[in-house]
């Protein structure tokens, strides 16, 4: 039995959406363009009006999500662990992402340029910890592989431990060399990327700044 349109009326706080009423009672909102197609006294079967509602619960998924890109670019496994922890749907999540995707909102392998070149920025990390912090996203390992290569391994680290040297200044040669190499091992780098920085450091410390460490007394 078909339910009859009663009233559509333009929100308030949004006017571009449109509260639907069935038989006189509020029965869901619906962005404006796709109320346009409607018009009181229309009768609505139920699979027209599941079929609504369901238009209506995936337009404001992608509301929600859009909210969360609007502070910065997200990967597709993040979103749909947010909108899951919101109660969605699984399929109306799918469908949320599919629309989404097509928009060029959610774009796995432009995240993951942004997350990396946001690292190299501002937090140099080597590809072991990208990795992690890139599987934690969800991307997938073809796409991180894709992109780790593109990275100049050893300019990171040395990038990467310029943050460190003011901090060690004063410590013998060997503590030094000891606490940089744990601190790129800590930032992911792999152990000849972090000797060869090391002593790179070191040698230029030497040279430039010949008392940057002290003398060890044992």
């Amino acid at each position: 039995m078909g339910r009859t349109i009663t009233a559509l009326e333009v929100q308030k706080r949004n006017k571009e959406r449109v509260n639907v009423y069935l038989d006189n009672e509020f029965a869901f909102g619906l962005p404006l363009i796709e109320a346009a197609r409607l018009h009181k006294g229309q009768v609505l079967s139920g699979d027209d009006i599941a079929q609504l509602r369901t238009i209506d619960e995936v337009t404001r998924a992608v509301d929600h999500a859009a909210t969360l890109l609007a502070r910065r670019p997200y990967s597709a496994a993040e979103i749909r662990r947010n909108l899951k922890s919101k109660q969605i749907a699984p399929d109306i999540i799918d469908q949320a992402l599919a629309r989404l995707t097509q928009l060029g909102y959610v774009d796995d392998r432009a995240f993951v340029q942004f997350w990396i070149e946001n690292r190299e920025r501002f937090k140099p990390r080597g590809p072991r910890a990208l990795r992690v912090e890139l599987r934690q996203k969800g991307i997938t390992s073809d796409l991180i592989d894709e992109a780790l290569t593109e990275i100049d391994t050893h300019d990171s680290a040395y990038r990467a431990a310029q943050e460190k040297v003011s901090r060690l200044r004063g410590l013998t040669q060997d503590d030094f060399q000891i606490k940089l190499g744990a601190f790129l091992a800590r930032r992911g780098f792999d152990y000849g990327t972090v000797r060869d920085i090391v002593d790179r450091l070191a040698n230029e410390l030497l040279e430039e700044q010949p008392d940057y460490f002290v003398l060890d007394q044992t």
